[in-house]
């Protein structure tokens, strides 16, 4: 799988942008604040339908547009796709597909399946729940349809619970109303739970002997799932926060407040670990998520390295490098330092600033 080419128009800083690719690596150098970053998000955005910074698609239209557009060409399985996105400010984005429009977001899954590294990354291990549950729903987002229908649905209906319990506080009456969320919050959110237990599962296989490489030996690794309710017990639990959840005026208990650790040699490295291990932590979950990716799809995934060398060592500089000579991948970086020139003879490299990208022989 790579991309061939890619179009913007009034997305972020570009007015208009046309590139072509090769199958190769790609590196946009450039102060900061020009649009490195604003390019990886618009071939995010092509692969996984959201942006990996959480912006709203309003906020990705350029200043005084109405609207954006990314306009993707890429070949998975010697088969050509075309990947169209209109960005709107105040309604859902369109996407079509080969000139296809697509009713449903989550017919979109799998059409092109990316991979995002950025320092962001690096802050997961030590991070509060709320990243690593975003890293669990992304990817699973991406690869599962099931998942990503139970997900929109589950959302939809926690947002619906919540707004019920503010609504009771005047209108008692609405209490009776309470089952059909509930019912609806234990039927979507089990589905969550059982595909994130199977998911971290798989994860671990994979992540625990990177990690040992990546460590020399020294290091054990194993991600540890942690949700909040189980499947067994989500019913009764969700009911016997009523009192509380209408006090507070929003649901306590739930796959919304899952989460997942990281074991290192027997101690949480979210709490214990150095920031050195943490970071190394984090590395191998990355480097995992990328194999989980080929496992599912049978393609190699597209790789976007935002700008996270200069958060690395030498050492997993190198060793994130050779394991990625494979994938078409996407680098931003400041400047051209000698690990970049090292380890990539043949490239394409660009400069990017202020909105414009020029190709450098």
């Amino acid at each position: 799988m790579f991309i061939e080419s890619a179009d913007l128009q009034n997305f972020r800083n570009y007015e208009e942008l046309h590139l072509d690719f090769s199958e190769g690596t790609h590196i946009f150098y450039g102060e900061n604040a020009q649009g490195k970053t604003n390019l990886l998000e618009a071939l995010y955005l092509a692969a996984a339908n959201k942006s990996h910074r959480n912006a709203k698609d309003r906020e990705m239209i350029r200043f005084g547009a109405d609207e954006a557009h990314i306009k993707v060409q890429a070949v998975r399985k010697e088969v050509r796709i075309r990947i169209d996105m209109h960005i709107k400010k105040d309604k859902n984005k369109g996407i079509a597909v080969n000139g296809v429009p697509l009713r449903r977001s989550r017919d979109f899954i799998g059409t092109l399946n990316a991979v995002i590294f950025s320092p962001e990354d690096l802050q997961i291990v030590k991070e509060g729940p709320q990243e690593r549950r975003r890293f669990i729903d992304t990817e699973l987002c991406q690869l599962d349809p099931i998942y990503a229908g139970s997900y929109i649905n589950y959302r939809k209906a926690l947002e619906e619970r919540n707004r019920l319990l503010k609504d009771i506080y005047y209108e008692p009456s609405l209490q009776d109303t309470m089952d059909v969320w509930d019912a609806q919050l234990v039927r979507y959110g089990n589905d969550l739970i059982r595909k994130r237990e199977e998911f971290i599962q798989e994860l671990r296989d994979i992540t625990l002997p990177i990690h040992d490489h990546l460590s020399g030996g020294r290091e054990e690794l194993l991600l540890r799932y942690e949700p909040d309710v189980s499947e067994e017990d989500f019913s009764e639990k969700l009911r016997a926060a009523r009192d509380r959840d209408s006090r507070l005026k929003t649901t306590t208990v739930g796959p919304h407040r899952d989460d997942f650790g990281f074991i290192l040699n027997g101690t949480d490295a979210r709490i214990y670990g150095s920031q050195g291990q943490q970071r190394t932590s984090a590395l191998s979950l990355k480097m995992a998520e990328i194999s989980m990716v080929r496992k599912k799809t049978g393609n190699q995934p597209i790789l976007l390295l935002d700008d996270v060398f200069s958060e690395l060592d030498s050492a997993r500089q190198s060793y994130l490098l050779d394991g990625i000579r494979e994938i078409q991948t996407f680098i931003t970086c400041t400047g051209l330092d000698d690990l970049i020139t090292r380890h990539f003879h043949q490239k394409m490299v660009y400069e990017v600033k202020n909105g414009s990208v020029i190709r450098k022989e």
